[in-house]
């Protein structure tokens, strides 16, 4: 393995770090978060080992989604900065080595754009055709809706002209009709303006939706992928190396042709999905067969795609690919009240609380999260243990302001809390007692704990290119499983249950057999000694309550340092 053929698809060993700009550090005291005061924590992001930042939407918006409800594609909210101070956050990130990618919310836009404005006016109007229409009354579409609790129908009758209008999401927030190609030139013309400010990509949200077509415009675009193809092509020839990471939350069959299958033409990355819930699910039954069928079900991929792991997104922590059943599990484990629910399907919950704030437990899913195959992906304030707050509505419970310090509002703003965009966390796991100064100072905290982490899977590209399997033992809360790249192997082993355990693993493989690997012993990449290697190829292993061992196999072709 050469570490230069690590630098040419960058993302496939990035560390990603989503973030809101509204909540993250507020530099002027209005109580509401800005790009001036997040270029002055980027030296933090660099230090935790961060490689990309993901910016959740920044655009001008009414800010009834939360920014997701955009009027200008081209635009930086005035409540969060200038052109010019995001520019100085592109420049200062670079600065520090890490790419920075902004959401790219292209299904629908706010009610106030000035192209619905126009559109909602006239059926003559020039953009009537930019949105998605019907003049007779919908079916029951109730089932269809993406919030239940708020919508009961995704189309909604608009005056003047009496039509019905569609929306996948809030009514506030009408479907684009990406059939329309002059639809399609303006999200390229967005997408390379922002490519131009030294964007690397875009976290492309809600895409089944984007390109889902009904009606007349389903016959105006006899295949929506090529959209993608052509969008991917697009970024390609305007910034080399620019990424699309797409949230598809489908079944993983379904998921490949997002990729663009084996030709590896649309988008460039997938939110694992069904191993997120899957991986609740087994945390819940402290058993490790629900995530390891889940990881053996991914389909085999181009080596030019990849999938992104992740704990914890924005949003709500969705268990819809689970049956029934299975989710009822993992609420009565990690959210049994009803607020602690959001939408009848998912949690509205950051781990640690989770986890009854247990370190134990806490540090072996991010261990397991940063050996799964693929890339990790970071929520901000998982790396210190942040909580949530209940009483905030829906995904807005785990979208709390940054938790700096112990003083006021959490060193997030000087403001009063009444002008704070979001209340601080409550209670044990608010400022007070969780904050990245105090952490910082704490040689054992989280922050430290995933900084060193983050350090060894950056040493470890077999993580983020090698192909993958799990290795047959007989402990079910055990998940033992090996990634291999090459002439590099590693061994990742990890125990779902509060007991010790002891295991036997196999760790011989068509590269390495049983008399090549006699008395070696295995490289402890997480400190500690290594276990020796029997003359069977066989290695016994002990794990702590919640324990968990990274073991690289000894090859004399790699030349890495230990």
């Amino acid at each position: 393995m050469k570490t230069t053929e690590t630098s040419d698809l960058w993302w496939k060993n990035a560390v990603v770090y989503c973030l809101d700009v509204e909540t993250f550090y507020d530099s002027n005291g209005d109580g509401i978060g800005d790009f001036a005061g997040l270029t002055e924590r980027v030296p933090y992001l660099a230090a935790l080992g961060v490689t990309c930042i993901w910016l959740m939407p920044f655009y001008p918006t009414p800010d009834r989604d939360d920014g997701y409800d955009i009027t200008d594609f081209f635009g930086v909210d005035s409540r969060l900065g200038t052109h010019g101070d995001l520019v100085e956050f592109l420049r200062t990130a670079k600065d520090q080595g890490i790419r920075v990618i902004a959401d790219l919310v292209v299904n629908h836009t706010s009610d106030q754009h000035p192209w619905f404005r126009s559109a909602v006016e006239s059926r003559d109007s020039p953009f009537r055709d930019f949105y998605v229409w019907r003049s007779d009354a919908p079916p029951d579409t109730s089932a269809e809706v993406t919030f239940p609790d708020q919508e009961d129908s995704i189309w909604t009758r608009s005056e003047p002209t009496g039509d019905w209008y569609q929306h996948r999401f809030y009514r506030h927030q009408p479907d684009l009709n990406v059939a329309n190609p002059r639809v399609r030139d303006e999200i390229a013309k967005a997408a390379g303006f922002w490519l131009q400010l030294g964007m690397n990509g875009f976290r492309v949200d809600a895409v089944p939706f984007f390109i889902e077509l009904t009606g007349a415009q389903a016959d105006e675009l006899p295949e929506p992928h090529e959209f993608l193809k052509d969008f991917r092509r697009f970024l390609g020839r305007r910034s080399p190396g620019a990424i699309l990471l797409g949230e598809v939350n489908l079944p993983y069959e379904a998921q490949l042709r997002f990729l663009g299958g084996e030709a590896a033409d649309e988008l460039t990355m997938l939110f694992d999905f069904i191993g997120m819930q899957n991986l609740y699910l087994a945390l819940a039954r402290q058993d490790a067969a629900p995530l390891a069928a889940a990881l053996q079900g991914r389909p085999k991929t181009n080596p030019d795609s990849q999938w992104a792991t992740f704990v914890r997104n924005h949003d709500e922590l969705t268990l819809d690919k689970l049956t029934e059943s299975q989710r009822q599990e993992v609420f009565a484990a990690f959210g049994p009240e009803e607020n602690m629910q959001v939408y009848g399907r998912g949690l509205k919950r950051r781990l640690p609380p989770m986890l009854d704030g247990d370190p134990r437990r806490i540090r072996m899913v991010y261990s397991l999260l940063f050996s799964l195959p693929g890339t990790p992906v970071l929520f901000y304030g998982e790396e210190i243990g942040m909580g949530e707050d209940l009483a905030a509505d829906g995904r807005l419970a785990v979208r709390t302001p940054m938790q700096w310090t112990d003083g006021k509002n959490g060193g997030f703003s000087s403001a009063e809390e009444a002008n704070l965009v979001a209340r601080p966390v409550q209670g044990e796991y608010g400022p007070d007692a969780v904050n990245a100064a105090r952490a910082r100072q704490d040689p054992e905290s989280l922050l430290h704990f995933m900084a060193g982490l983050i350090r060894r899977y950056r040493q470890c590209p077999e993580l983020g290119w090698g192909s993958f399997e799990v290795l047959s033992q007989d402990n079910p809360s055990i998940l033992a499983h090996r990634c291999t790249w090459e002439a590099s192997s590693m061994v990742l082993v990890h125990n779902f249950a509060p007991s010790a355990a002891r295991v036997t693993l196999d760790v011989t493989s068509s590269r390495h057999s049983a008399s090549d690997l006699d008395g070696k012993t295995l490289l402890d990449l997480l400190g500690g000694t290594g276990p020796q290697i029997s003359r069977k190829g066989t290695v016994d292993l002990d794990l702590e309550p919640y324990g968990y061992r990274w073991l690289r196999i000894p090859d004399p072709d790699d030349h890495r340092l230990p």
